[in-house]
């Protein structure tokens, strides 16, 4: 016997987890926007002060210039693609999923933990959760209660009980 998931928001719920998607979506787009008109950005910097298990990793990255380039075109387009993609409700899931494992990485390569120090000035006092996991964590929220194909373009593409996305 299959299970279907069946979606009967109220109105406010639809309406804040909509809402939640597009900030999130915003917050995404303007931070690649910014990116990308600034021609001296690069992620060099925040690589190189990484902390934590894969601190390694992260510094192998910024040390290929070849990789450092990519890495930083993946960052700009990546933010940007999963910006618009939230905001406009098109191809949301694949979005949602492409910005968890983003924030994993950033969240991984500056874990607020006891003990590690970074050059780069933080905005506040963490310990184990910052910004970047909440963001994460509500993007895993808008994984499970999905709004596209109710408000977003994703409505246009998929039918409402299709299993290609939900």
């Amino acid at each position: 016997m299959m299970l279907e998931k069946i979606l009967n928001y109220s109105k406010s719920q639809l309406f804040w987890l909509v809402v939640l998607r597009v900030l999130i979506g915003w917050h995404f787009l303007y931070e690649g926007l910014v990116k990308l008109v600034n021609p001296n950005w690069s992620s060099v910097g925040f690589l190189l002060d990484s902390e934590g298990i894969f601190k390694d990793q992260f510094h192998s990255l910024a040390a290929n210039p070849n990789i450092l380039n990519a890495t930083d075109f993946l960052n700009i387009w990546g933010l940007i693609a999963i910006g618009l993609s939230l905001i406009l409700g098109l191809f949301s899931r694949y979005a949602i999923m492409a910005g968890i494992i983003l924030l994993s990485f950033y969240y991984l390569s500056h874990p607020p933990f006891i003990g590690l120090k970074y050059a780069m000035p933080m905005e506040g006092s963490y310990l184990i959760v910052n910004k970047i996991l909440i963001e994460l964590v509500a993007l895993v929220i808008l994984l499970l209660f999905p709004t596209a194909k109710q408000i977003g373009l994703d409505r246009f593409i998929f039918k409402p009980g299709s299993k290609t996305i939900d």
